[in-house]
């Protein structure tokens, strides 16, 4: 998200997580139909579902906060298995998926288990991973009482939705999850792959066609696009899927009678385009609505899809109905913030001979509104005012702070002729009483003509600034031959500090063709940076641009200064004065 405008979780503590830590990934588990449990980064059990307690003879209080390889692994004969030997602790060190047809576990009781099984990296939530581990009884120990699920290769199944859950947690993006889920289903699964969405609006859109032929997936976008209304009774297979009725098994032959609705004439004609000859359709959804519907169809593969596949699709559906509808409301948030965003930043003035660009860049996290914001407005005696803050926070809280203190600093500015200590003096004591603003940090500056008045030797041409910075990285100010310097003088307090300190004024002259360039710390601060190195990184680049004209300066300035590491936003405000001619 950018604007552009010119004028001319709590991680859980020490010891085993409580019930409830991971709730999402505890229902996971259960719904594996096989004994699972998830690992941190150290190897220590997070979460374990009912079967795997059940089929270790360990109650879930005995497992969880163990180191899973000292708990459990062991050699065929009983002991204890080094860790150099143990082909799971080393397939979990590599961070990738890895299987084992025979391996042995310690149960509660002493007895060893023989087991087969599957390791994966799996998405927690809240920016952590960990590793799943999957293990299944080869062959079915009475003791255990009857036995579950599929016969393996059920470890392939799982095997399977376990990728579907890392890969489609992953991303926010809806075209990247349905990328990624055709990716996983072609060609492993089905010939092509057809995904029919139903918009926010309540029509039907063909998002996605895409056909496998052997490892390489084309979308066949001529059969993309809409789609007619879905009919409210029809019986027919994708009519019931989008309406979240039920999954069916259907071939051409479904289609070959006259059409009851559009859709029917469009389903007919896909079978007719691809050469399907079985196709399976399952409802995707939420856990609010129905999303859309997943059409699945072999034609190479001369083998038809039975019910058997219906299940494991299914279960791959309503994995995928989950990230969409996740990736969903993301972009609904993004969208809420780039309006938001949008109408909270000013347009700039027209002021005679001066030129200003802006630029906002939103945090890589979109959906929160950041609180960093920029200003300029004329003022009653002609010179021209320029702001740049940031309130703490990264919430609508921080973007409703940072509109009050922009009106108010207007309002004080406009209706008192006073220097900008003064202003942000009045304005710090208000922000304590009347509104919700904890703390934040600006730079107030005034600009109009020096023309040899005022303190200091001023030439003809020359522009005078007045600032006063509260807590805020210092203005950069680069000369027309590239001479590049910070403006320190005028440093102050923070505001909302609650410290009763006086607030200074600075003065320099702006020489002809001069560059002011005022910006957020989301510019030259990054995980892993020192701010000096940031600032350094400013003060040379802005150097090397200054010959350039006053947009293209900016862009480039923002795209060479600002790390790929960010996590913040960046508001930047560049003021060129008249002399040279650069633009």
């Amino acid at each position: 998200m950018g604007v552009v405008r010119e004028a001319s979780g709590p991680e859980p503590g020490p010891g085993p997580p409580g019930p409830g830590v991971f709730p999402g990934v505890q229902d996971a588990l259960e719904a594996i139909g096989t004994g699972a449990y998830v690992v941190d980064d150290q190897g220590c059990i997070l979460v374990v579902n009912r079967r795997a307690e059940r089929l270790l003879r360990r109650p879930a209080a005995e497992l969880t906060g163990h180191d899973a390889h000292d708990l459990l692994h062991r050699g065929p004969h009983g002991r204890p298995l080094p860790r150099t030997q143990c082909a799971m602790r080393q397939a979990f060190h590599t961070a990738g998926t890895a299987q084992a047809d025979e391996d042995w576990f310690a149960r509660g009781d002493g007895s060893l288990l023989r087991i087969s099984w599957l390791v994966t990296p799996y998405a927690l939530g809240g920016g952590r991973h960990g590793t799943l581990v999957v293990f299944h009884v080869p062959e079915h120990d009475p003791a255990d009482g009857p036995a579950e699920g599929a016969p393996l290769p059920a470890l392939e199944r799982l095997a399977l939705l376990a990728e579907t859950t890392t890969q489609l947690s992953a991303t926010l993006d809806v075209e990247e999850a349905l990328r990624r889920m055709v990716a996983l289903i072609a060609p492993r699964l089905a010939d092509w792959v057809i995904v029919d969405l139903i918009t926010e609006r309540d029509e039907v859109w063909r998002s996605v066609v895409a056909h496998a032929d052997g490892d390489t997936v084309t979308r066949r976008e001529e059969l993309q696009g809409p789609m007619p209304p879905v009919p409210e009774d029809s019986p027919m297979p994708l009519s019931r899927a989008l309406r979240g009725v039920a999954s069916t098994l259907t071939g051409p032959g479904t289609y070959q009678a006259a059409p009851d609705s559009g859709i029917a004439v469009e389903q007919r004609h896909l079978f007719e385009a691809t050469g399907i000859h079985s196709a399976a359709i399952v409802p995707l959804r939420s856990t609010r609505e129905v999303l859309g519907a997943v059409t699945l169809g072999r034609s190479r593969n001369p083998v038809a899809f039975t019910p058997t596949d219906l299940s494991l699709l299914e279960d791959i559906a309503r994995r995928a109905g989950l990230a969409l509808d996740n990736a969903r409301l993301y972009q609904r948030q993004r969208a809420v913030a780039e309006t938001m965003q949008k109408h909270l930043l000013p347009q700039m003035p027209r002021v005679p001979d001066l030129r200003m660009a802006v630029r906002y860049q939103a945090a890589p996290d979109a959906s929160q509104v950041g609180g960093d914001w920029y200003d300029a407005f004329r003022l009653t005696d002609g010179s021209t005012a320029l702001a740049v803050g940031d309130v703490v926070g990264h919430d609508l809280e921080a973007a409703a702070g940072m509109a009050q203190i922009r009106n108010m600093l207007r309002a004080y500015a406009w209706s008192a002729h006073e220097p900008p200590s003064r202003i942000v003096a009045r304005l710090d004591e208000a922000l304590q009483h009347i509104t919700d603003v904890t703390m934040a940090t600006m730079i107030f500056a005034r600009v109009d003509r020096a023309d040899g008045t005022g303190e200091g030797s001023a030439a003809p041409g020359d522009w005078r600034l007045s600032w006063t910075n509260a807590g805020h990285p210092p203005p950069l100010l680069i000369t027309h031959d590239g001479v590049a310097d910070y403006l320190t003088d005028g440093h102050g307090i923070l505001l909302g500090a609650g410290a009763d300190l006086p607030r200074t004024d600075a003065t320099a002259t702006l020489p002809p063709g001069a560059t002011l360039v005022l910006y957020t710390d989301g510019l030259v601060e990054a995980p892993g940076h020192a701010l000096d190195e940031g600032l350094d990184r400013l003060r040379r680049h802005a150097a090397a641009l200054a010959h350039r004209p006053l947009g293209p300066f900016t862009d480039q300035l923002l795209r060479r200064v600002r790390f790929p590491e960010n996590d913040d936003d960046v508001a930047l405000l560049a003021l060129r004065t008249p002399g040279r001619d650069r633009g």
